[in-house]
């Protein structure tokens, strides 16, 4: 096993050669999400989604710009429901 979750957290196996636990963080980071990305989906503006970032209603990493995991959207949008 490369990777395992824990609590919402994936952590690399650090058993694996070091090449290879980069090339799983790298893999896992393709699937992140854009800032744009994620506003022009929802129709609003890179601002409010970068806003909800920086209040932590919605977790992201910067490395460069801010990126998303789809798991982090998806919880957020869950907790914006009223039902």
């Amino acid at each position: 096993m490369d990777k395992q979750e824990v609590s919402g957290i994936v952590e690399i196996n650090p058993l694996l050669p070091k090449k290879q636990q980069v090339d799983t963080m790298v893999e896992d980071f393709k699937k992140y999400l854009s800032v744009k990305d994620i506003a022009k989906k929802f129709g609003v503006t890179d601002e409010w989604i970068r806003d909800l970032i920086q209040a932590g209603k919605i977790r992201a990493t910067k490395i460069g710009s801010w990126r998303v995991k789809p798991e982090d959207l998806e919880k957020f949008i869950k907790s914006r429901r009223n039902y």
